[in-house]
């Protein structure tokens, strides 16, 4: 339950620090709110075909994953009402497999996300780099290949990781696999951001001041967004994966015990997550803000392809 049996072996307090504890009700607003955005993403690329395209199925893989986040935790939530008023018995046999099956998908939400995140960035960097030969290498059968493996390999990982997690190799493995994610976004976003600086200098060249003014402004443009993309992705996810380094390094040092005892708080991070992914991802395209508008102001005309 809040925490369930991972969360209990996580949160585990033995200092004299208080447990921060947040309210049940934040949890299930931001789940109710961040399911219904990132549902909205999902329904508007599988709805318009103009957005039937490698980069925006990645995009919509994200978006599955969040709301697959967004779902279990809700679900997690209104199972800690019943349980708070005497419905259900936390400790019971069927209720501690439900802890499992909440557990493995919340797990497998945040890997795929992470997964995610890293299959744009080498859409993107595909993108800039190999621009006249992008078409003939992310193709759609390629990605949806992509897709397949990722969604795999992230059901059975996250059932391993439940089931073994109080491991320290399983929680080696994870904290791995982000630091590599990670290591792996932050080199393709400094190539593509090299690229772009290397670009606007020679564009600086040109004298044709109105064209050159044009293309800074969009590198500008794209080289804020990637910084909005790592910046976030890091706020949100590196306490929690710094949370598993400290039960690994000192899991009986007060001050490390200290740190521990924020777990709810860096799980109100994860969430908050697939919060702004529709925002940075998603409404900063403008053939999306079309969908939406469409979806939201004119359901009435709708006609499902």
């Amino acid at each position: 339950m809040n925490p369930p049996t991972l969360a209990t072996t996580l949160s585990a307090n033995r200092s004299d620090c208080q447990e921060v504890h947040l309210p049940v009700s934040l949890f299930f607003t931001m789940g109710v709110v961040s399911l219904m955005e990132n549902l909205l993403v999902v329904v508007a690329v599988v709805h318009n075909r103009n957005l039937h395209s490698p980069m925006y199925c990645f995009i919509c893989s994200l978006a599955a994953f969040n709301t697959m986040a967004s779902l279990t935790k809700t679900w997690e939530n209104v199972m800690l009402v019943f349980a708070d008023r005497g419905h259900l018995d936390q400790q019971g046999s069927s209720e501690l497999k439900m802890d499992d099956v909440i557990d493995s998908l919340l797990c497998m939400s945040f890997v795929g996300s992470i997964f995610s995140f890293l299959a744009i960035a080498v859409d993107r960097y595909l993108t800039i780099f190999h621009a006249l030969r992008y078409h003939n290498i992310m193709t759609m059968r390629r990605a949806a290949a992509i897709l397949a493996v990722i969604w795999t390999a992230c059901g059975a990982s996250a059932a391993l990781m439940v089931r073994f997690f109080d491991t320290t190799f399983i929680m080696t493995v994870f904290i791995a696999v982000f630091a590599v994610s990670l290591l792996l976004i932050v080199f393709l976003y400094v190539c593509m951001f090299l690229l772009a600086l290397l670009h606007a200098r020679k564009m600086a060249a040109y004298a044709v001041k109105g064209r050159n003014r044009c293309w800074s402004g969009g590198n500008m443009r794209g080289a804020v967004t990637l910084t909005i993309l790592f910046g976030t992705f890091v706020v949100c996810w590196a306490p929690f994966f710094f949370h598993l380094i400290i039960i690994m390094a000192c899991p009986s040092d007060p001050y490390c015990e200290c740190y521990r005892s924020l777990f709810q708080l860096h799980v109100a991070l994860l969430m908050s997550h697939a919060l702004i992914d529709p925002a940075i991802y998603a409404f900063r395209s403008a053939e999306l803000r079309h969908t939406f508008r469409k979806m939201l102001f004119c359901a009435g005309r709708w006609r499902w392809p």
